[in-house]
């Protein structure tokens, strides 16, 4: 099964490309489910079918997922809402509000991607299209399973025990109930699901594509997302230029704006290189419908396979005395590595990752780092332990 993400600065028409690639799956006989973990859900809109939570035919072999929140919550998770509900009702909230309260900021897209796990495991499709939010999203949803992974190995075998013994001083003190055994349980289910989640994206069928527009403030953008995706250990495997101006017959209004996209995609070819860069030229009227989306899908691709499994190695290799993960485009201004223990905090820009080093290299002393090519090596000593 392939997996295929698009991301990109708001406006850029990512979900006009996604919903693109997706029609032109289908079109190939493929079984194709197009998602969106975008709280807009404008991919409806494109389609041109109505929104649904449950996959929904758009075309032959194409089916369109819009994630309701509330009831995936309640299907799942009740628990963590239930209790949730329970102590903004001790706090004196109505019931109304503490409703609302209980999804969260960021609630949906994280849901979004525990519903693509579902239909993942289901076995039922050849490509999976997720239309992503916008970059900065993005990227802080795509950190989330393994950031929460740091966090719940830590504290959740410890908190269990402190809250068997705690939980008469808690509620006496704090005057609000504590979570029992089943909520503590969903949180870890729901742990246990953001980590498949990882797996499944960062694996060797899937890899994101990055969507610009070719203007100096989007591409700058869309540089800064390359480095951050590869941090997080995400293949990104084509770069796609939507609203690029066709140079025949331009007037003196469109020859300006050419010239000013040549000149950015000239820098978008030698700055992602060697990622291959596709274009949408600027359509003389919106792509509504799965007709006019699949005639978008074929100029995008042409003669390219966009459903082979991706030639780009993971971004993370580690092997013999070496630790490398690749940082395309990064500044060795704004790199920072530091060592705490068993784990590697790798900084890029406003970016932080932490590796937990193998065991092989969990005892022994790093020798040397250094940024060469858009590759961070990290050398451990030979052999000597910590």
């Amino acid at each position: 099964m392939r997996v295929l993400l698009f991301t990109g600065k708001g406006g850029v028409g990512k979900t006009t490309v996604a919903a693109a690639t997706a029609t032109l799956a289908a079109g190939r006989g493929l079984k194709t489910l197009v998602v969106s973990t975008d709280t807009a859900h404008s991919l409806a809109d494109a389609l041109g079918v109505p929104p649904s939570d449950a996959p929904v035919e758009a075309a032959p072999g194409l089916h369109l997922q819009q994630v309701d929140t509330q009831r995936s919550l309640e299907r799942h998770w009740g628990e963590l809402r239930d209790y949730a509900r329970e102590v903004l009702a001790e706090l004196g909230l109505d019931a109304v509000t503490s409703e609302e309260i209980t999804v969260l900021p960021g609630a949906e897209e994280v849901i979004a991607l525990l519903e693509l796990r579902e239909q993942a495991r289901s076995g039922r499709w050849d490509v999976i299209v997720v239309d992503c939010a916008p970059t900065a999203e993005t990227l802080r949803l795509l950190a989330l399973p393994e950031a929460l992974d740091w966090h719940v190995n830590r504290l959740l075998p410890a908190g269990r025990r402190l809250l068997g013994a705690l939980s008469p001083v808690i509620r006496h003190v704090a005057k609000v109930s504590v979570p029992q055994g089943e909520v503590i349980s969903a949180g870890e289910r729901l742990h246990r699901g953001l980590l498949e989640v990882r797996a499944l994206l960062a694996g060797d069928d899937a890899s994101v594509r990055l969507v610009l527009t070719p203007e100096a403030v989007v591409v700058a953008e869309a540089r800064r997302t390359l480095t951050s995706l590869s941090l997080y250990g995400y293949r990104v495997d084509a770069v796609i230029a939507n609203r690029v101006f066709p140079a025949e017959g331009a007037d003196e209004w469109r020859r300006r704006w050419v010239e000013a996209q040549a000149r950015q995609l000239a820098g978008v070819h030698e700055s992602f290189a060697p990622l291959p860069v596709l274009t949408v030229p600027y359509l003389p009227g919106e792509p509504v419908g799965t007709d006019a989306l699949a005639r978008v899908g074929e100029e995008l691709y042409r003669d390219r396979d966009p459903f082979a499994r991706p030639d780009v190695e993971p971004p993370l290799r580690i092997s013999g005395d070496e630790l490398s993960l690749r940082l395309p485009l990064a500044d060795r201004d704004d790199l920072d590595l530091a060592r705490k223990g068993d784990e590697l905090i790798v900084t890029a820009g406003s970016h932080r990752r932490v590796i937990a080093l193998p065991a092989a290299l969990a005892r022994r002393e790093i020798s040397s780092a250094a940024l060469r090519d858009g590759r961070l090596r990290v050398r451990f000593e030979a052999g000597g332990a910590r």
